[in-house]
């Protein structure tokens, strides 16, 4: 018997028995990554809403735009650990080290990225995504012109407030399912 507790409070499906088109997924991310990260077989126990929810990640942290991918990431490691929800730092903290090249920056933006070792413009980025995060009501015509002075566009800013407020979703949910972080994310880009 093992002490490792599960990865969720929900039923997690057996690979087998998902749909096709979720099975498929899942076995290529495993191919990719060298295994299965746990938001996928958690997430599952409801197929159409993995189906909508990937797609939405997808369509924020995939496309092109003015935003990095690392920049992406950055958003969500410090939003969710405003958020405390341990399996998207622990997640995304591995996967920005991988996109920044930088086997600190993770642990520096989840920690308090205002004395991290990032640009100016990065900060203005999360400063507006914290504000999003936990004080959307707040957003005002001051935090557009913030950062317009950055060069972040309006496209930008849209970006920059869907990622957080979409991980602001995920983040509850991991925290209700009590998602397990894999092992295999501690270590992810922290040795060159």
């Amino acid at each position: 018997m093992s002490n490792t507790p599960p990865i969720s409070r929900f039923p997690v499906p057996e690979l087998a028995d998902l749909p096709d088109d979720i099975r498929a997924r899942v076995l290529a991310v495993q191919e990719k990554s060298g295994f299965v990260p746990n938001v996928f077989l958690v997430l599952a126990h409801r197929p159409d809403e993995f189906r909508a929810f990937f797609a939405y990640h997808d369509a924020l942290m995939e496309k092109p735009g003015n935003l990095s991918k690392a920049e992406r990431e950055m958003i969500v490691v410090a939003t969710s650990n405003a958020n405390q929800c341990q399996y998207c730092v622990i997640a995304h903290g591995a996967i920005l080290r991988i996109r920044a090249k930088n086997p600190l920056i993770a642990d520096q933006v989840a920690i308090n990225y205002r004395k991290a070792d990032i640009t100016p413009r990065q900060k203005a980025m999360l400063d507006f995504a914290m504000k999003v995060s936990q004080q959307a009501y707040a957003v005002n015509d001051t935090d557009f012109e913030a950062l317009a002075a950055h060069g972040f566009t309006m496209e930008d800013v849209w970006d920059i407030a869907g990622i957080s407020a979409f991980f602001g979703l995920s983040n509850r949910m991991a925290n209700v399912t009590s998602m397990r972080a894999n092992d295999e994310f501690y270590l992810l880009g922290r040795q060159a």
